[in-house]
């Protein structure tokens, strides 16, 4: 295969931090690709210019019409961090495509914060939801956040305010390494700049006493959710997540999802993972997508429906987690055909029937069988006892 197209990444300087190469490339294009800045910054003046459009895919089938031309791709900073360069290679071939980063938002960031760039969370909010900050606020985390527009502050500022963390400073920079840099500097509870539409947005995390943050490792209280009573409890839920081991970019599905706190913990545990709740339940569907707001995973994906009917189409999973149901044949075989090559499945049992089946799967298939006990101190009289929940039969495997 040979490259034909080359994806530029230019700054606040234009062309002047441009590598020879890059600038060779631009130089000889005769298709430039970008947004109205990136044309102001990179002048060339017989190539033929094209802007964004939106939807993006619509832009993809642009540039492969174009092909046996000298294109170049222009983005800000580093195309391959939070910017064009991963979607494109979801539909060409990395042996066609050659990238010329440029320092990003988040370096310039760091550098002009002072902060070791190793020691912080990268994340974006440009196009997708503000709640995506919720899950990793926590006292004195440091945060660069890639924004949608000049709105953007605020609404973060809002977000950490209800949330307890009203004293954390913000710090709007723009334009970065240009002629035109702006600062703006506040804290949360009184964020009243008004910003540029481009520039990245740095936060340092300042928590109330009475602040709402969870951790990430899983086993949230159960009063973080919203929910009618059934749902895994926190400890076996802390136990589950563990046998399902989250990591990025994995998919689970959770069967039988009541309010959504498996596949919500998943997402929130690792970078990019997703979850697929399958619920029957209206009024359950309506408290997973309230918890997946408050909790930060809005992409969550919700399917409503019965196993083992509305696994039918459905992405194929690395992970699947049943939480009822598995008395049905047909549920497990569905899952354990869609469920990929050293995929995990993990499914808990409270009731005798669903035990036995649990323990017919366990001799068939191998893994790993436990009973998970618990006790709560609660009052008795003047006195505290120990109240136990119903034990809970788990069954772990890789297939």
């Amino acid at each position: 295969m040979t490259i034909w197209l080359d994806v530029i990444g230019i700054g606040e300087d234009g062309v002047h931090g441009l590598s020879k190469a890059a600038l060779d490339k631009l130089s000889n294009a005769e298709i430039i690709v970008g947004g109205d800045r990136h044309h102001t910054l990179a002048p060339n003046p017989t190539a033929k210019r094209i802007a964004w459009p939106s939807p993006f895919d619509a832009m993809i089938d642009e540039i492969k019409s174009h092909q046996g031309k000298k294109i170049v791709v222009l983005v800000t900073g580093d195309p391959l961090w939070y910017s064009v360069g991963a979607r494109i290679l979801k539909v060409i071939p990395k042996e066609e495509v050659r990238f010329y980063p440029q320092l990003s938002a988040f370096q310039w960031a760091s550098s002009r914060m002072g902060w070791s760039l190793a020691d912080l969370e990268t994340l974006t909010i440009h196009g997708r939801a503000a709640s995506q900050v919720i899950p990793h606020l926590a006292p004195n985390v440091r945060l660069l956040i890639l924004t949608k527009d000049k709105t953007s502050p605020q609404t973060v500022a809002t977000l950490l305010t209800e949330r307890g963390f009203g004293k954390s400073t913000m710090t709007v920079l723009a334009a970065m390494g240009g002629p035109r840099e702006e600062r703006f500097d506040g804290v949360a509870e009184s964020w009243s700049h008004l910003v540029p539409d481009f520039h990245t947005l740095a936060i340092e995390c300042v928590a109330d006493k009475d602040a709402k943050w969870y951790s990430r490792t899983g086993g949230l209280p159960s009063d973080a959710f919203i929910h009618d009573g059934q749902m895994t409890k926190r400890i076996v839920r802390s136990t589950t997540l563990s046998a399902l081991a989250p990591y990025p970019d994995a998919l689970l599905w959770d069967v039988g999802a009541g309010c959504g706190s498996i596949a919500i913990e998943w997402m929130r545990a690792a970078r990019g993972a997703k979850a697929i709740a399958i619920e029957p339940n209206d009024k359950r569907i309506a408290m997973i997508r309230e918890n997946a707001v408050q909790l930060g995973v809005e992409k969550i994906q919700i399917v409503e429906g019965k196993a083992p009917e509305a696994l039918h189409g459905l992405e194929q999973p690395d992970a699947i987690f049943i939480g009822g149901g598995l008395t049905s044949d047909e549920t497990f075989e569905n899952c354990w055909s869609a469920l990929r090559a050293s995929g995990r499945l993990v499914a808990n049992a409270v009731t005798v029937e669903s035990e036995a089946k649990l323990f017919e799967l366990y001799e068939k298939h191998g893994g790993e069988l436990s009973r998970i006990t618990v006790q709560q101190a609660e009052p008795v009289g003047r006195f505290k006892g120990w109240k136990p929940f119903m034990p809970v039969t788990q069954w772990t495997v890789v297939k």
